[in-house]
């Protein structure tokens, strides 16, 4: 039997029926890639949720530690400074005061004198602390042996560096991060992990800058979030972020830190 034998209401039912089937499939298959799309847009938004709150806790921890160091900054200026020259100043106006005798003229001066020095050399650590001289002068790798050699003048801890690229000067900027967070960790060892000896080493594996840093201190539990949230580790973890680098920490308590970080 042909279709030409067919009965016409036959056929037209059965063209129904296969547009009907073709319209269903079709349905079926824009609401699936509908619900698909729909998905991948939801996981793609919850991840850039992620990545903005992500940015805002770097940020965050950004705007925390500079106005803590604007505290100290304020707090090391009106202690050390301005109680300094305070005193200077009482110090001046004595000198005015008559029938002072030669003994008492000469023990104000030397005061003024050696408390002048004294607000000189405070001045000098606080405007240190900011940016280091020898980091503009002479760039990371000087200005590392300088913050080592800092650190061994306390006598109570031993530093090993060792350096192995060359960095350079247009690069400063991204430099001065790499000094922040050796810094945080150096005091960071010595603070509280209570280190007798520092190593750090600087080398560049397949074109990639790496740090490695490691101390023989008390350690702490790596694991534990707490010790990874601390307002120093969001620090070093936004530092890290700028310089588009990995870092990797691994402590156990009583063996010591070792930390990993590229840029």
């Amino acid at each position: 039997m042909n279709a030409s034998q067919i009965p016409e209401k036959e056929l037209v039912a059965i063209i129904l029926y296969i547009s009907l089937f073709f319209i269903v499939v079709a349905v079926a298959l824009i609401i699936f890639f509908y619900f698909s799309r729909k998905k991948i847009i939801q996981k793609e938004l919850e991840k850039l949720d992620l990545i903005l709150r992500y940015q805002k806790e770097q940020l965050r921890a950004v705007i925390i530690t500079q106005e803590e160091e604007r505290k100290r900054i304020a707090q090391d200026l009106h202690d050390d400074i301005s109680s300094k020259l305070n005193i200077v100043s009482l110090n001046s106006h004595l000198l005015t005061a008559p029938n002072l005798t030669e003994a008492e003229t000469t023990e104000i001066t030397e005061n003024i004198i050696a408390l002048t020095t004294k607000a000189l050399d405070n001045s000098r650590k606080i405007a240190h602390n900011l940016l280091p001289p020898v980091f503009e002068k002479f760039g990371l790798n000087a200005a590392i042996e300088e913050l080592c050699e800092e650190f061994e003048s306390s006598k109570s801890v031993k530093t090993h560096y060792k350096n192995n690229i060359d960095f350079e000067d247009k690069d400063i900027d991204r430099h001065l991060h790499v000094f922040r967070i050796l810094q945080e960790l150096m005091n960071n060892s010595l603070r509280h992990g209570k280190a007798t000896e520092i190593w750090i080493a600087f080398s560049n594996k397949d074109g990639i800058n790496n740090c490695d840093y490691e101390d023989n201190g008390i350690g702490f539990d790596s694991k534990s979030d707490k010790n990874q949230k601390g307002l120093g580790m969001k620090n070093i973890d936004s530092r890290i972020s700028f310089l588009e680098g990995t870092i990797k920490i691994t402590s156990e308590i009583n063996n010591g830190i070792v930390v990993n970080f590229t840029f």
